[in-house]
């Protein structure tokens, strides 16, 4: 766990990274965000705790497998642990344990008053967004921060998403993301009220460029303000 916590009045923000990621590598991704919100919100960032086997072809069971301990997911959606954002159907392999993991978090790190994830951490964060909102998560948050999210097509999963999400969230979707093309961001941000939507020119990165530096910072500046009302 990776925490660049300082004082008591800032947000705390629990920060999820990506699929083929770990909490160090998320850090210096979001450096360049973390400093523009610096003022007024504080991060947690936590490691996936499933491993993550590359293969050739992932959709090629057949295929030997090499580990790469560096990388790390928070689910599969293959028999043969491996994930892709644009699969339909298929399990949710390790999905019940990263959800006690977040549970576990909450209760020993927390409270957050928000969530931050990005690609496969900003789809499990709409996932976490249905769970408090029925009343099945044992934690608590604000808001939510959804860079390049999407929403799981995994079997498990589709029954998730049936009533709209009334949680403060922002959602930022890359016009050229070829890993998780942007209708699929597009359908998780309409499963939430009165989404704020980011829009960039950029693919699959955390974009801090003048054109979102203004919405990260009211975002977080009204949540900031919500907190220490």
């Amino acid at each position: 766990m990776e925490n660049t916590e300082a004082n008591g009045g800032k947000l705390k923000i629990l920060a999820i990274h990506g699929y083929r990621q770990n909490a160090e590598k998320f850090v210096e991704q979001t450096e360049p965000l973390r400093r523009l919100v610096n003022k007024w919100a504080d991060f947690v960032y936590i490691r996936a705790p499933h491993k993550v086997f590359l293969v050739d072809n992932p959709d090629n069971l057949n295929l030997g497998e090499k580990s790469d301990e560096e990388q790390y997911g928070w689910f599969f959606n293959r028999d043969n642990r491996t994930n892709r954002g644009i699969r339909n159907g298929g399990p949710a392999i390790g999905y019940e344990e990263t959800i006690r993991i977040i549970e576990e978090v909450f209760q020993k790190a927390g409270p957050f008053d928000g969530v931050l994830g990005f690609s496969q951490g900003a789809c499990l964060t709409g996932l976490l967004c249905d769970l408090q909102h029925r009343g099945l998560l044992e934690a608590k948050f604000n808001f939510a921060i959804i860079i390049s999210g999407f929403k799981s097509k995994a079997l498990p999963h589709l029954k998730y998403y049936s009533e709209i999400i009334n949680l403060p969230s922002m959602h930022v979707i890359g016009d050229n993301d070829r890993i998780i093309p942007r209708d699929m961001s597009d359908a998780l941000s309409e499963c939430f009220e009165d989404a704020l939507i980011v829009r960039h020119t950029g693919g699959h990165i955390v974009p801090v460029s003048s054109d979102q530096k203004e919405h990260y910072e009211n975002f977080v500046k009204t949540q900031y303000s919500f907190k220490n009302v």
